[in-house]
């Protein structure tokens, strides 16, 4: 993927991680990177994180730099929408799967190892908050997790969904499909 070079404003940066502009730019002011009366901190300008478009407010507008702020943002226990909503849905379809099914012939295990290793942390931790005992096991080689070098042959389904292949929704239908 490539580096975002997304300007936001501080609602919009906020929303990526879903809170409020206010406690967003609370985080920022702890990071360092705003100052108390709301301009960016002169280490967030010189290091690119933030800029200040002219305009005919009295501060100007001040727009943040996503990645530039991401670490600061994460270091401060901020976890993308995006990232938690994919965590939720493959924990949530672990536990289905370990429940059981006549209709699915594939265990929670055989799904989990289609986990993207950078999911498998926070995967366990969502089943640990919800009080489900399955936990997905931790990768056992060097490069990634138990999807990084999954299936990697190229298979393909011409009428595949735009989702990621690792995504739970399209490893469920491929799954299923495999079993009818």
């Amino acid at each position: 993927m490539a580096p975002s070079t997304s300007w936001l404003s501080l609602t919009d940066l906020g929303r990526l991680y879903g809170i409020s502009a206010i406690y967003c730019g609370r985080l920022l002011i702890e990071a360092g990177l705003r100052n108390h009366d709301g301009r960016p901190s002169a280490e967030a300008l010189a290091n690119g994180v933030a800029q200040v478009a002219c305009s005919s407010h009295r501060n100007g507008d001040t727009l943040w730099h996503e990645n530039g702020c991401r670490a600061a943002l994460e270091a401060r226990g901020q976890v993308p929408l995006a990232q938690r909503t994919l965590v939720e849905q493959w924990a949530e379809l672990l536990w289905a799967m370990k429940q059981g099914s006549a209709a699915i012939s594939t265990s929670a295990e055989q799904m989990a190892e289609d986990l993207p290793g950078e999911l498998v942390e926070p995967v366990n931790q969502q089943l640990r908050v919800n009080g489900w005992d399955f936990q997905v096991p931790r990768p056992h080689h060097s490069g990634g997790g138990a999807g990084a070098g999954g299936s990697s042959t190229g298979e393909g389904h011409a009428n595949s969904s735009a989702r990621p292949r690792n995504h739970p929704e399209e490893l469920a239908r491929r799954h299923h499909k495999s079993a009818g």
